[in-house]
């Protein structure tokens, strides 16, 4: 399975790589990643199109920042791009962890919500690496799971947790008592500036990426959250985005729930919603045992069986709502789905 990232991931370096005398979008052009998806426009249409959910591959974004800090020989370059990051690169995760209401389920939303930034990451706390009393460990994995992928490139490491550490800074309105920092890689730059850049001591050639804090730092209230909102960003990633290991069945079904009744339901139009070609969509139906049109099926018929049975809607609307041209197929439908009627599936509903 190959791993993919938001390109907003990489947002500042364009302009970063400018400013060390090098060309970014030129950088960029090599991997044929286009700017806007990194850096948009600072013109105010940056937010009116779907450039900040551009995704590229997780390792093509790892060999861009390998190659920038080797062509313009800057081994802190990683370092140097995530002071220019924040929230703002999570997308809609961003919200859910602004209004939390402690550090706690902040770092509980990051660690379920990821996915959305990119599968190939992981956060999690875990018992102190280092076994102190009142300390816990918070992980950065940046590993990914492509078959035969090694420990990510040691620029995406530093990149990764130290945007970890500003995201945490931020959330808890500035330093929260950070011990030290394991990395597990070698020192890129002089050590003196990962204890600059940290604000502690940092040790290096460690097992895993790891933010050693206070054990206590979970329960911290946060202030100037909103529940509510927090409820509606959660229910937004959980009904807009797929978690991994979801067949492809799974978000067929939902694809087609969500639109059915808005328009014709096309193989064609879930393919792009899926971003993949009609023909590679079958063909992953078929090894799972299923067809577009079957699926299609099983989606109408539960949101028939809903609107008939829970529901006072007129059959005209229902027919509409689940996607079919006239009453008549409503009817015939619900004849081969429910063995009756839909005025006679309504009617035994209401006297149970």
């Amino acid at each position: 399975m190959v791993s993919m990232i938001r390109a907003a991931a990489l947002r500042g370096l364009t302009p970063l790589v400018d400013a060390l005398g090098g060309d970014g979008a030129a950088l960029l052009g090599r991997f044929r990643v286009p700017v806007d998806a990194v850096d948009p426009p600072d013109d105010g249409t940056a937010g009116d199109g779907p450039d900040g959910d551009v995704l590229i591959r997780a390792a093509t974004a790892a060999r861009i920042l390998e190659a920038a800090a080797a062509t313009l020989d800057c081994p802190d370059l990683g370092l140097r791009l995530a002071e220019r990051q924040g929230l703002d690169i999570l997308g809609p995760l961003a919200v859910v962890l602004e209004n939390s209401p402690t550090l706690g389920e902040a770092l509980e939303g990051a660690g379920r919500y990821l996915f959305v930034h990119s599968p190939a990451l992981r956060v999690a706390r875990i018992d102190d690496p280092e076994s102190a009393h009142g300390v816990m460990g918070l992980l950065y994995d940046g590993r990914g799971d492509e078959p035969g992928a090694g420990p990510p490139p040691a620029q995406s490491v530093d990149l990764g947790i130290g945007v970890f550490h500003r995201i945490i800074t931020l959330l808890a309105g500035g330093p929260y008592g950070l011990r030290s920092v394991h990395l597990p890689h070698p020192p890129l730059a002089a050590e003196q500036r990962y204890r600059e850049f940290f604000g502690t001591d940092v040790r290096f050639e460690r097992p895993a990426a790891v933010l050693r804090v206070p054990a206590d730092l979970a329960s911290r209230p946060r202030e100037g959250g909103d529940e509510t909102v927090r409820a509606i960003a959660v229910d937004y990633l959980e009904t807009h985005f797929d978690r991994p290991g979801r067949t492809v069945t799974d978000r067929v079904r939902t694809a087609l729930a969500r639109s059915l009744g808005t328009g014709p339901a096309r193989i064609g139009s879930v393919a792009r919603l899926l971003r993949m070609h009609p023909r590679t969509l079958q063909r992953h139906l078929a090894s799972e045992g299923t067809t577009f049109e079957s699926v299609l099926d099983e989606v109408r018929r539960e949101a028939a069986h809903r609107l008939i049975t829970r529901t006072d809607l007129p059959f005209t609307q229902v027919t509409a709502m689940v996607g079919l041209a006239e009453q008549s197929a409503l009817t015939r439908a619900s004849r081969r789905w429910f063995g009756e009627s839909p005025r006679a599936l309504r009617r035994g509903a209401a006297a149970r």
